[in-house]
């Protein structure tokens, strides 16, 4: 009797714990249903684009080959807008351009009021024909300077104040502000306004009426150090508020010599002092320093051994060059033609030419991308490596987004990328990468399936930047692939399979 009881004890505890244990599960299984239900869907799965270089022709701002205007500002009523209408008309490979505003008629005082009605007319009509403006203000077109500019530094210096207005309206469209209104050509030689002194007078005044976004411009590396009093380049700060972190570089006489036309010393800057013009291989030193932070362009010149195709790759890569005048030094430009690039990759067998204005300035290309789903938070992360193979960085701040479609309810969410592009220098540093990330919160959406679009647009004029990959961009931007949300159903069914421990008709 004692054993058929102990027995009955052992099997009525077995019974109770059997029922705490389903009186627990079914509690479990409720939870699950309620918090996927409010999850809105099930397991999630990815897929991942491949991406291939490619050597294609990119259209994008503030880089690549330039052509050059020149309009002279006069004291009666001027016209612009057909002549700047039928100068542009055919102009659609570059997306910068070389304004030249001669200020001639007005060397002995200040301009006119018709003359500023007249260079505002001018912007104006340059406002409409969708390029960036590298702008030079200047006296002489004839190599005559001294005979055309004004006898006093105070005129020239008047004159700048009274640009004012039309450099800020305008500040949107102009990119660059090239030299200090002196020179030959503009090219701040020739002058008898030279030296520190005056530098730094013409240079703040011009720091002072331009908006922070435009850049300024100086000949050499050494007017820049005169000008600055900087020695040292790594002192420079992107984006500080400085003259330093706007003051830039133009080189018109760039690979037409060992001095590029006078614009290098012969000693170095150990024997010349910091302030002085330093040999070949230390300015080289020096502006792919700079030059990560402010942009330099410029005129190639005189056909010889600097500029054979080899040679001006190497030294225009560790220069971060972004802009080149396409008309001017013909033969130089019809060398780089007649050269064929040999090279691994998807360039070998392209023009020298076309090798070069592809690689003016950036040319980021999408390498790989992940998605990495965690379960746990509910959360997809997403990221793009890049890298930039051209000479030069972007210099102005990028908007970068991830796009994430849903293609059954047609909607999106826009997720910003916090790391800055301009992180890629370029040129020796084309080997770089930097990775574009973004997370998204999957949390209450429903199944379906969804893109990844990777979006990077200039941020002043909202204009896209495209890739140097094969894969076109959507009005989405890129697409780097794509995730399918599982149903939550099929998801708890798919569940209870695999939790239950007695038949399926116990959930029935």
């Amino acid at each position: 009797m004692k054993r058929l009881v102990k027995i009955i004890g052992i099997i009525a505890n077995m019974v109770l714990i059997a029922a705490i244990v389903y009186g627990g599960y079914l509690k479990v299984t409720e939870m699950t249903e309620r918090y996927f239900t409010l999850r809105g869907h099930g397991d999630v799965s990815t897929e991942c684009y491949t991406f291939t270089e490619s050597s294609r022709q990119l259209n994008n701002p503030y880089r690549g080959f330039y052509h050059m205007h020149g309009f002279r500002i006069l004291d009666e009523k001027t016209e612009f807008r057909d002549n700047v209408a039928a100068r542009f008309c055919k102009d659609e490979d570059t997306a910068l351009t070389m304004i030249q505003v001669n200020l001639q008629a007005f060397r002995e005082g200040a301009i006119s009021r018709q003359g500023l009605e007249n260079l505002e007319a001018l912007f104006a009509a340059l406002s409409k024909v969708d390029k960036h403006l590298i702008v030079r203000f200047l006296y002489d077109w004839e190599g005559k300077n001294e005979e055309y500019e004004p006898d006093t530094l105070e005129v020239i210096l008047e004159h700048i104040g009274q640009s004012e207005q039309v450099l800020r309206k305008y500040s949107d469209e102009i990119y660059i502000l090239q030299g200090l209104f002196i020179g030959n050509w503009g090219e701040m030689h020739g002058t008898k306004f030279l030296g520190q002194e005056n530098f730094q007078a013409l240079a703040n005044k011009l720091f002072q009426v331009t908006d922070e976004k435009t850049y300024l411009a100086v000949r050499m590396p050494a007017q820049w150090r005169v000008t600055t009093q900087l020695g040292e380049p790594e002192k420079v700060v992107r984006g500080d508020g400085s003259l330093a972190s706007r003051l830039s570089l133009f080189n018109d006489g760039m690979l037409g010599s060992w001095s590029d036309y006078g614009t290098y010393g012969e000693r170095t800057k150990e024997e010349y002092g910091p302030f002085t013009y330093w040999n070949r291989e230390q300015e080289l030193e020096f502006q792919d320093t700079l030059c990560k932070i402010v942009p330099i362009g410029g005129e190639v010149v005189v056909d010889n051994e600097y500029n054979d195709f080899e040679n001006a790759v190497k030294d225009m890569a560790t220069m971060h060059v972004s802009y080149i005048n396409r008309d001017y030094d013909g033969a130089v430009m019809k060398k780089w033609e007649n050269t064929i690039v040999e090279e691994d990759g998807c360039f070998n067998g392209m023009d020298g030419l076309s090798y070069i204005e592809r690689h003016l300035g950036y040319r980021f290309v999408l390498r790989d991308v992940s998605m990495d789903y965690d379960f746990k938070q509910d959360t997809l992360q997403v990221a793009a490596n890049m890298q930039n193979v051209g000479f030069a960085p972007l210099y102005r701040e990028a908007d970068i987004r991830m796009i994430f479609y849903n293609e059954e309810a047609d909607t999106y969410y826009s997720v910003p990328v916090n790391q800055d592009i301009r992180d890629l220098t370029g040129g020796n540093d084309r080997d770089d990468l930097l990775t574009l990330s973004a997370e998204l919160k999957l949390t209450g959406e429903t199944e379906g399936s969804w893109l990844c679009f990777l979006d990077i647009r200039d941020k002043i004029s909202g204009q896209r930047i495209l890739l140097g990959n094969e894969q076109d961009a959507t009005e989405l931007g890129y697409c780097v692939g794509g995730f399918t949300l599982e149903s939550a159903e099929k998801w708890l069914t798919e569940w209870k399979t695999q939790h239950k421990w007695w038949e399926v008709g116990l959930y029935e």
